[in-house]
C-alpha cells in the first residue's frame, strides 16, 4: 500500500511503511473485531458525558431520531471517503483533499484535525479531572473519588492528579507508534463504556421503581424557557460524539483486507447508536433536570447506603479509566497530521526517535497545561460541532464528491452530497447564532 504523498507533500507521516495488501484474504494485517473496537473507542469519548444534557433540551423522541439521522449521515460520509480511497491512489485523508483541492485542501483538513483532536483531548483531561479531583459549577463544589476518600489534599488536587495520569497512564500508551497496537486499550474501554451504560441503565431503572425519577419529557418543552434556536446547538454536540472519520485511514492501512473497513464503521456506528440512546435515556431518567453538561458530576451525589456510595464511584472511575484508553486512538490522528503540516517532505522514519518523541511530549504537555485552564467542556463541545467537525465529518467528503477529480460520483453520491453540506452549513450557522445570542443576552 502506497504511503508516501502526491507532489503537493502530504503523506501519511508516522505509519509504518507497509507492502501492497491485496483485496482478498490475508493471514497478515489486523483483524476487522481490532478496526470495530478501534473505531468505536474513538467514536465513545467524551461525547457521551453531554449526551444526557441534550436529552433535556430535545426530549426523548427527536433526541433518538436525532441521534440516527447524524449516524446515518457519518456512515454516508465514510462512504464517500472509502469510496475515493478504494479506486484511486490516495491513502490517507490529506491525501484524498490533496488530489481534489491542492495544498490548500491538505492544511484546511490538518488544521481541522489538529482544532478538533486537540480540543477532544482536552475534553478527556478535562473530565478526568473532574472524577479524581472535582469541580465547582455555578458555585456548586464537586468532590472528586480521590477527595470523598482521602479528604482535600495536594496530592490528590486538579493538577498534581492529572500529571500522575499524564506521565504513568498515558505517556506508555502514547509510544506505541502502530495504532492496531491499541486494539486491546481499544477492547476494554469499549467494554468499560458498555459497563458505564449498564450501570446507568440499572441505577435509573432502580430509582424509577422506588418513585425517584422524574417523568422525562418526549418532547421539548418550548413553552418553559426552551427555544426552538436551543434546539440546535445539540447537534453540534451529537456531531462530535460520532466522530470517527479522521481515524477510518489509519486503521484501514493495517488491515489484512481494506474493503471490510465499510463493514466496521457499519457495525460500530450501530453499537454506538445503541450505547448513546441507552446512556441519553437513563441518564436524563435518572438525573432529570439537574443533569449537568459532564454527567459525571452528578455522580458525586452522597448516600447513607454504602451500596449507592460504591455504584456511584464506580461510574465514575470506569468511565475515567475508558476515557484514558481512548486518548491515545484520538492522540494517533493528531500526531499524524501536526507532523505532516510542519515536516510535509520529510515523512518520519521508523527509526527517528526523537522527532517522535518530541511531537508526543510537546502534545502532551500543551494538552495538559490546557485541561488544567479550562473548566467547562459544553462551550467546547459546542465550539468544535459547529466548525471543525462539521468540515471533517460532513462538509470534506462531501466536497470530495462533487469535485469528483476521478469521475465516479453518481447522480445519487452528489445529490446526497449537497444535502448533507446544505444541513451541516444551515446547522452550524443557526447553532453559532444562538450560541452568541445566549452569551450577549448573560450579559
Amino acid at each position: 500500500m502506497k504511503l508516501e504523498g502526491h507532489e503537493s507533500g502530504v503523506h501519511a507521516a508516522l505509519l509504518p511503511e507497509v507492502q501492497p495488501i491485496e483485496d482478498k484474504g490475508s493471514d497478515e494485517g489486523a483483524s476487522i473485531s481490532g478496526a470495530i473496537f478501534n473505531i468505536s473507542t474513538g467514536m465513545v469519548g467524551a461525547g457521551i458525558m453531554s449526551i444526557p444534557a441534550t436529552f433535556k433540551v430535545l426530549g426523548v423522541i427527536p433526541s433518538f431520531g436525532v441521534i440516527l439521522i447524524i449516524s446515518y449521515f457519518v456512515e454516508v460520509t465514510v462512504e464517500f471517503l472509502l469510496k475515493y480511497t478504494h479506486s484511486g491512489e490516495s491513502n490517507t485523508y490529506g491525501e484524498l483533499m490533496a488530489e481534489s483541492f491542492g495544498k490548500f485542501g491538505s492544511v484546511a483538513l490538518q488544521v481541522c484535525v489538529m482544532i478538533t483532536n486537540l480540543g477532544a483531548l482536552i475534553i478527556y483531561l478535562i473530565i478526568i479531572g473532574d472524577v479524581l479531583s472535582g469541580n465547582t459549577s455555578e458555585g456548586t463544589v464537586h468532590l472528586g473519588v480521590l477527595q470523598e476518600w482521602f479528604g482535600v489534599h495536594w496530592w490528590n488536587s486538579r493538577a498534581f492528579s492529572l500529571l500522575v495520569v499524564v506521565l504513568f497512564v498515558l505517556l506508555p500508551l502514547l509510544l506505541l507508534r502502530r495504532i492496531d497496537s491499541l486494539r486491546h486499550a481499544s477492547a476494554i474501554s469499549v467494554l468499560l463504556a458498555a459497563f458505564f451504560v449498564a450501570i446507568c441503565s440499572a441505577m435509573a431503572i432502580h430509582a424509577m421503581c422506588v418513585g425517584k425519577t422524574q417523568r422525562p419529557k418526549l418532547v421539548p418543552d418550548l413553552a418553559n424557557g426552551v427555544s426552538v434556536f436551543d434546539l440546535f446547538t445539540t447537534i453540534p454536540v451529537f456531531a462530535t460524539a460520532f466522530g470517527c472519520h479522521v481515524n477510518v485511514h489509519p486503521v484501514r492501512a493495517e488491515l489484512g483486507r481494506p474493503s471490510d473497513m465499510s463493514s466496521a464503521v457499519r457495525i460500530s456506528l450501530v453499537l454506538c447508536v445503541a450505547i448513546y440512546f441507552a446512556v441519553g435515556f437513563f441518564g436524563y431518567l435518572l438525573f432529570g433536570d439537574s443533569i449537568m453538561a459532564d454527567m459525571l458530576v452528578n455522580f458525586d451525589v452522597t448516600s447513607d447506603s454504602i451500596i449507592s456510595t460504591i455504584l456511584n464511584d464506580t461510574v465514575r472511575l470506569s468511565y475515567a479509566i475508558h476515557l484514558m484508553l481512548v486518548f491515545p486512538v484520538m492522540n494517533y490522528s493528531l500526531r499524524v497530521n501536526v507532523d505532516e503540516l510542519f515536516f510535509p517532505k520529510r515523512p518520519l522514519l521508523a527509526g527517528e526517535n526523537i522527532r517522535f518523541l518530541s511531537l508526543t511530549c510537546i502534545l502532551l504537555a500543551f494538552i495538559y497545561v490546557a485541561a488544567i485552564a479550562i473548566p467547562n467542556i459544553w462551550y467546547f463541545f459546542q465550539f468544535m460541532g459547529t466548525t471543525t467537525v462539521m468540515c471533517l465529518m460532513f462538509i470534506f467528503p462531501s466536497s470530495l464528491i462533487l469535485r469528483d477529480v476521478q469521475c465516479i460520483s453518481t447522480r445519487r453520491d452528489k445529490a446526497l452530497a449537497v444535502l448533507v453540506i446544505l444541513l451541516a452549513v444551515g446547522t452550524s450557522l443557526v447553532a453559532i447564532f444562538s450560541n452568541f445570542a445566549d452569551y450577549f443576552g448573560k450579559k
